[in-house]
């Protein structure tokens, strides 16, 4: 299996939706399970993984305002929620024997080390999956722009992006039947069709970078096994021109 791992080190995105599971809002203890035993078998292959995680399933910030919230208020609100999350996961991966570590960008000491990029690059290195929380630690950014941010930090081979949907479509797939899959598209071209696989800072960013992105269904078993060894899942995001 060694010899077709593609990728050595990763940046995983999840979404705090993604916790939710079949409920409305918070976190099934359902789905940390199966993410945990879905990261087990790439930290199995002594992949170097480091984890953003967002907080929408707590706390979103930019609809804070529809509450009398300002949007610095509220994007600080959202940082602390991706905390909680970061904090369900680690527990979640350490019980299915996974050693870890959360960096946050705010400080926070009794609960998470502070970020600092060289110490997060030795905990790669030391077979540790580092968790990233707060964000950027400023508002205004989003969690996708903080998973870009932090890709390129670590130098990691790409960013991969858990979604429940199976790449980047021409529309959108829970409501039109009929969309059709990019294998791979171009950032230009997600930037230029507005779809929306990140949002506009955080795909500059790799593309500034020429750090992939590889989009795909974190929902299918084996599914995030398949994209580190190279099969074919998901959609791949990158400098490549594709009609």
């Amino acid at each position: 299996m060694k010899e077709n791992i593609k990728y050595k080190r990763i940046l995983l995105k999840l979404s705090g939706e993604s916790l939710m599971g079949e409920k409305n809002g918070g976190i099934d203890p359902k789905m940390l399970e199966y993410f945990a035993h879905e990261i087990k078998k790439i930290f199995d292959l002594k992949i170097q993984v480091g984890i953003v995680i967002g907080g929408g399933n707590i706390y979103r910030g930019l609809s804070a305002s529809e509450q009398g919230i300002d949007r610095v208020t509220g994007d600080q609100m959202g940082m602390l929620a991706t905390v909680i999350n970061a904090l369900a996961l680690q527990n979640s991966l350490e019980k299915a024997g996974m050693y870890t570590r959360l960096m946050s960008a705010i400080q926070m000491n009794e609960i998470a080390e502070p970020y600092i990029r060289r110490r997060a690059i030795r905990h790669l290195e030391k077979g540790r999956i580092v968790i990233f929380g707060a964000g950027t630690g400023h508002p205004y950014f989003s969690t996708d722009t903080a998973a870009s941010l932090r890709a390129v930090e670590i130098e990691a081979d790409a960013i991969i992006k858990g979604t429940r949907v199976d790449g980047v479509f021409d529309s959108d797939p829970e409501k039109n039947s009929n969309a059709e899959m990019f294998s791979e598209i171009s950032y230009s071209d997600v930037l230029n069709k507005d779809l929306r696989v990140m949002d506009l800072t955080a795909i500059s960013l790799c593309k500034e970078n020429d750090l992939p992105i590889i989009v795909f269904n974190m929902n299918k078993k084996n599914n995030l096994l398949k994209v580190i060894t190279g099969g074919e899942v998901g959609t791949v995001v990158g400098h490549k021109e594709k009609k």
